[in-house]
């Protein structure tokens, strides 16, 4: 029997599908889609932090359960940083809302990510046309960029 999928928001560098391949994770289903009430933020990892006044863009992905704990057990395990899944609501780029699990890091050790890191997220937000509002704002994290 095929493992059910469940839609995923993918906001950092995993909606980069370079850095999914690493671990092995090659989605067959994906859309764009933003998660209001949500601002991005870039420490050593991305995250998302709440926000009345900001939306996040990413993609949704569907997963299985076992490929989100592999993925989520090398963020903990080589990453440093653990990530809990939160129940969103995600918005297509054609109005569709879709209810999904997103990963969000409780806490975080403030720290200056790493300007390839920055571009790891960049990468995607450009090649899936985010609005270029929220590409200024994800690069405002590099190295040297005022906040």
């Amino acid at each position: 029997m095929t493992e059910p999928k469940v839609w995923v928001f993918f906001y950092g560098s995993y909606m980069n599908f370079d850095v999914l391949k690493d671990v092995n994770l090659l989605p067959e289903q994906w859309e764009v889609a933003r998660v209001n009430g949500y601002d991005i933020t870039i420490q050593s990892r991305a995250n998302m932090v709440r926000s009345d006044r900001a939306c996040v863009y990413g993609i949704l992905v569907a997963a299985t359960h076992a490929e989100l704990d592999r993925l989520y057990g090398h963020t903990e395990s080589v990453l440093g940083e653990t990530y809990l899944p939160e129940p969103v609501l995600a918005e297509t780029l054609n109005g569709t809302w879709i209810p999904a699990l997103c990963y969000i890091a409780p806490s975080m050790e403030v720290r200056v990510p790493a300007n390839d890191y920055v571009e790891r997220i960049l990468k995607p937000a450009r090649e899936f046309h985010f609005p270029e509002w929220y590409i200024e704002r994800v690069e405002s994290f590099r190295l040297g960029n005022e906040r």
